[in-house]
């Protein structure tokens, strides 16, 4: 008990940083544009948070430090994409790259530093009961604003009028511009809701999972957040599980390799990626014409009808 314990726990914390980003680029795509940039964002996100903290002694600076930093990079791409009409993919990539260079930057006087952990929930009694306990109600604050931020978004893109236009920009924004609604203000407020999402998740890797600053620290989790939207199917729900069995698998793998199974860790690290592109495969024989929906500016990048 004590060890599926700890395999689940570890499984929460790895898929935290996951959900978190891609609950925001779930936001922008449903927007209708393609942000390529969250591993950048997060890495930026990381480094500001992790510098906030340090400098204030104070978790809660620094995660809000962490948004802003996505937020900065978000707007960036926002103006070159919504303001100057710069292709999405190439300002996408190049935000990535803009960010691992600034955040080496930012963080290169805290390379090695340490900082208390993000606090962990204790109820009394609650955190106590066994196995459960721990799992339900002794988290960080981190995880349940993520399942909080998840229901908050499908709310908002299902139950609101708001939710229901930004869906209609993304389905079809000329449509959308035609019935008089600010299609590009509505989009830049998605992309830097989907850069502060994303900041939230690269803060969270340097204030609770691992509460120290190195270079490269987010090591490809943007780029699994974006398969992991693709892998949802744009659906807020689905977007849950995949994370979690995204982090499970990543999870996994290392407890394989610690058990002496003779699996090659490289195999078991690219399962999520093999298990997008069979989903892509299912998703394109089953609605047809993937990209018919997209608008203009996304490419031929499918944009789901719910």
């Amino acid at each position: 008990m004590g060890v599926l314990e700890a395999i689940i726990l570890t499984v929460i914390t790895a898929s935290t940083p996951l959900l978190l980003a891609a609950a925001g680029e779930l936001v922008v795509e449903r927007a209708g544009v393609l942000n390529l940039g969250v591993e950048g964002m997060m890495i930026v996100g990381a480094a500001c948070g992790f510098v906030g903290a340090y400098l204030t002694g104070s978790t809660l600076i620094g995660t809000a430090c962490g948004i802003v930093g996505g937020a900065g990079m978000a707007a960036i791409f926002a103006a070159l994409t919504l303001g100057l009409a710069v292709n999405q993919v190439a300002a996408g990539l190049a935000l990535t790259i803009l960010g691992v260079g600034l955040s080496g930057l930012i963080g290169a006087g805290f390379v090695g530093e340490r900082i208390a952990a993000a606090p962990s929930l204790y109820i009394p009694y609650l955190t106590d009961i066994p196995f459960l306990g721990r799992v339900l109600f002794g988290q960080d604050g981190f995880v349940y604003l993520s399942i909080a931020l998840i229901v908050a978004i499908w709310w908002f893109l299902y139950r609101t009028r708001a939710g229901l236009v930004l869906r209609a920009i993304g389905d079809n924004h000329a449509s959308a511009h035609a019935l008089g609604y600010p299609v590009l203000r509505i989009r830049a407020l998605a992309v830097l809701f989907g850069g502060a999402c994303a900041g939230l998740g690269g803060a969270y890797l340097s204030l609770a999972y691992t509460p120290f600053w190195i270079s490269g620290m987010t090591a490809g989790r943007g780029w699994i957040a974006l398969a992991l939207v693709v892998f949802a199917s744009w659906l807020p729900g689905r977007l849950v599980a995949g994370a979690y069995l995204f982090g499970a698998v990543s999870i996994l793998q290392l407890h394989a390799q610690g058990a002496g199974v003779g699996i090659p860790s490289q195999l078991m690290s690219s399962l999520p990626y093999l298990a997008t592109i069979l989903v892509l495969v299912i998703i394109s024989r089953t609605r047809g014409t993937a990209g018919s929906a997209a608008p203009a500016s996304l490419g031929l990048v499918f944009v789901p009808d719910r």
